[in-house]
């Protein structure tokens, strides 16, 4: 049976970062909840904090390096995407944004993703929805409806009566993919469909018919 791609975008700054533990805790209960089904899966982790320099330059250039080109590639062929975030003035990051600029469009039309995010506090705990969903939305994928969010506080905690703690919610929105994925073939080598080109003259032929 050919694996699932899963390819997760960590926009963590330090090293280590609480955005990076939290994109490997969602891609490895996604893994879990996908092999109750017998289902593989091939993990691919993007840093951004290392494309950093190579985004810039795309920006500039507008030519991406070898690094920022093998990701922008492996964003394309994955069958889902688990995206995870800092939070910096109740919005994604710059460079988490400047990562889906430098992407074409319609690369994630479709594509099931989890959207996640990391903050000091849970006051920014709303920019998932107001900032981070749309973003994907007009990029039309297909979101999990459980973002994760994840304050410094959430971190070991078990929750209360009315609300999830950080590991159950990890588990549903991972749930949540893995049950996309699951209702979806996976695309397979090489399965990048490419678009068939119809020449300049028969386009203009077609709109003067």
């Amino acid at each position: 049976m050919t694996a699932y791609r899963l390819v997760v975008i960590s926009a963590g700054l330090s090293k280590p970062s609480s955005t990076r533990l939290l994109a490997d805790r969602l891609a490895d209960s996604t893994v879990r909840q996908l092999a109750v089904e017998g289902r593989t899966v091939d993990v691919q982790v993007v840093e951004l904090r290392d494309l950093a320099t190579d985004i810039a330059h795309n920006f500039v250039t507008g030519f991406p390096g070898p690094a920022l080109r093998e990701a922008v590639e492996a964003v394309t062929r994955a069958d889902g995407l688990i995206a995870v975030t800092p939070i910096f003035a109740a919005s994604y990051s710059g460079l988490f944004k400047s990562f889906f600029d430098v992407i074409d469009p319609d690369t994630l039309t479709g594509k099931p993703v989890l959207i996640a995010a990391t903050g000091g506090t849970a006051r920014h705990s709303l920019a998932l929805e107001h900032a981070v969903r749309p973003l994907f939305g007009y990029l039309r994928s297909v979101v999990v409806p459980t973002s994760v969010y994840a304050a410094t506080d959430d971190w070991g905690t078990t929750g209360d009566r009315l609300t999830d703690g950080l590991p159950g919610r990890i588990d549903r929105a991972a749930g949540e993919l893995a049950a996309l994925l699951a209702g979806r073939a996976p695309a397979g080598p090489g399965a990048q469909q490419e678009e068939a080109v119809v020449p300049f003259e028969q386009q203009l032929a077609a709109l003067r018919a």
